[in-house]
C-alpha cells in the first residue's frame, strides 16, 4: 500500500512551471519509481530493474485544475479494491519535483515532455490473426499502452473488478519505420527484463500498425488507436 499512497497523498513542493505532463523518474536505492502524465491519464510504476523484479503499478484519469490533482483510479496492480475510487490531492509543479510521501520526501527528475509522435494512451482496436482481421470493441477489459515521449508501458486491465492481467514497460524509440522496446520490468515472467524487441511501425491516419515478433516469438499485426474514451473526474 505504501507505493499507492503516493498517488493519494502526494505533496510536490516549489511551483515554477504549469504543466506535470510528461515521465518523471525517482531512485530509492535499486528501486526506480516512475511516473508518466499523458493525455490525461496518469501511470506510477515501481520496480527494480537491476534485480529483475515488478514492484506495483496503479493509474487512472486525472484532471489538474489549481494544483488539485483528481484522479479516478482504474488500475492498481497490488491494490484491486482501489479501482473506481477517486482520490484528490495538491499537486504543484517545477522543473525538478520534491515529493513529501507521510513525511519522507522523494527527489524526482523529468525524463521528457510527451514529445514525440507516439505520445499518447493507445488501445488495440484490430488484430489480425490467422490472416484475419477481428475487430476489438471497447470493453470493461482492455489492454492500453500509455506512452510519454521516451517511456512505454502496457497495461492489461478491467476497469470494473479491478481484475490485473498484466503489465511491462521501459524505453523505447520510433525511427523509420521502426519501433524498439527496451524492457526494464514485466509483471508476468521477470526473466525478459533486458530484453530488446524491434517491430515494424508506421502512423497511418492517426492509428499505429504495429507489426513482427511478440516476445514469446510469435508473429503479430495489430492497430491501435489512440484513446479517447478516458473519463474525465470532473466528469461524474
Amino acid at each position: 500500500m505504501l507505493y499507492f499512497l503516493w498517488i493519494c497523498h502526494l505533496s510536490l513542493l516549489h511551483a515554477q512551471t504549469h504543466t506535470i505532463g510528461g515521465a518523471w523518474l525517482a531512485q530509492e536505492g535499486t528501486t526506480q519509481h516512475l511516473l508518466v502524465l499523458v493525455d490525461n491519464y496518469l501511470s506510477y510504476s515501481t520496480f527494480d530493474q537491476e534485480n529483475k523484479k515488478f514492484i506495483n503499478t496503479c493509474g487512472g484519469p486525472y484532471a489538474l485544475n489549481n494544483n488539485q490533482l483528481t484522479l479516478n483510479v482504474q488500475f492498481n496492480a497490488q491494490h484491486p479494491d482501489e479501482v473506481q475510487k477517486t482520490y484528490t490531492y495538491l499537486a504543484q509543479v517545477k522543473e525538478s519535483l520534491t515529493t513529501d510521501i507521510s513525511g519522507k520526501k522523494i527527489s524526482w527528475q523529468r525524463v521528457d515532455t510527451n514529445n514525440g509522435p507516439l505520445a499518447g494512451v493507445w488501445r488495440i482496436t484490430d488484430r489480425k490473426v490467422d490472416g484475419k482481421w477481428h475487430a476489438m470493441p471497447l470493453r470493461d477489459r482492455r489492454t492500453l499502452k500509455i506512452l510519454s515521449g521516451t517511456r512505454f508501458q502496457w497495461v492489461a486491465i478491467n476497469i470494473k473488478t479491478g481484475e490485473f492481467s498484466g503489465t511491462g514497460g521501459g524505453t523505447y524509440s520510433f525511427a523509420h519505420n521502426q519501433y524498439t522496446e527496451n524492457i526494464e520490468f514485466f509483471s508476468r515472467d521477470n526473466e525478459r527484463v533486458g530484453a530488446q524487441l524491434t517491430f515494424d511501425g508506421k502512423i497511418e491516419d492517426g492509428q499505429w500498425h504495429h507489426s513482427g515478433l511478440s516476445s514469446k516469438g510469435d508473429p503479430i499485426y495489430e492497430i491501435w488507436s489512440k484513446f479517447d474514451n478516458l473519463t474525465s473526474p470532473n466528469s461524474k
